[in-house]
């Protein structure tokens, strides 16, 4: 059974589901998928998109209910996915923001084409708090693509990675799909979720997507990413597997 730590399925936060009528629609598929518990990380402090805390827990309350009553046997746990933004600790303080299924676990996605100069001072801030980082879809930021090394030192920091499933299948290209590969095969992606928005687009395929590492990688790497999830969702630490030894480190830009 798989647990899905980020996607957008409350109807009407963000540029997720649009309703509620499709929230069920992608809860069903991810059923379909062996999905039991899917963690709702609508955006939060994107500038477009403000989710505060308690909105979000009132959403996961409502599209339970619904889930029951068409008999979805999928339970939805509160989430946000926080973009890296200044105010973020005022935020914290203010109890605005929420970590996933309230555990240590802070969901943070940077800009895809930048990394903010204050990010490393963020970091260390957030961890004073006692909070792990796990960022979502490195794979998708330009400044990433084009000096891997960088991960290593916000792994020493702390962070732990998401990648996206469709970054795996392909739906963003192949330079995408090469580097979250290659984040796979070399130890550096600790989760696979599946950022999923809606059925049309930017459904799930989180399975398509473990079965296809499985064939590239190996089982043991699938049953730590499961594992890695369930770890996330009762406040576990999460094991590091030592990193793949490279030659050097390839650009992707």
């Amino acid at each position: 059974m798989l647990i899905d730590t980020h996607c957008h399925i409350l109807p009407g936060l963000d540029d997720g589901a649009p309703s509620l009528e499709v929230a069920v629609e992608m809860a069903r598929y991810a059923a379909m998928e062996g999905v039991h518990s899917m963690i709702a990380t609508p955006h939060h402090g994107c500038g477009r998109y403000d989710n505060p805390a308690k909105q979000i827990g009132l959403a996961v309350q409502e599209l339970n209910a619904e889930l029951q009553k068409q008999q979805i046997p999928i339970e939805i746990l509160p989430g946000q996915e926080v973009r890296v933004y200044k105010e973020l600790l005022n935020d914290w303080e203010a109890g605005e923001i929420r970590t996933l299924n309230d555990s240590n676990y802070l969901l943070l996605e940077l800009p895809l084409g930048d990394i903010p100069t204050y990010f490393d001072d963020l970091l260390y801030e957030v961890h004073v708090l006692g909070l792990t980082v796990i960022l979502a879809h490195p794979e998708r930021n330009q400044v990433l693509m084009s000096n891997p090394n960088r991960l290593h030192h916000y792994l020493e920091q702390g962070c732990r990675f998401q990648v996206t499933s469709q970054s795996i299948t392909g739906l963003f290209g192949r330079k995408v799909q090469k580097f979250a590969i290659h984040l796979c095969k070399t130890n550096m992606s600790h989760l696979i979720a599946s950022d999923a928005h809606n059925m049309a687009s930017r459904r799930s395929d989180l399975s398509m997507a473990l079965a296809y590492l499985d064939k590239q990688i190996g089982p043991k790497a699938v049953e730590n990413y499961l594992l890695n999830a369930a770890c996330v969702v009762q406040n576990e630490p999460i094991p590091i597997v030592p990193q793949a030894y490279q030659r050097r480190f390839w650009s992707f830009k």
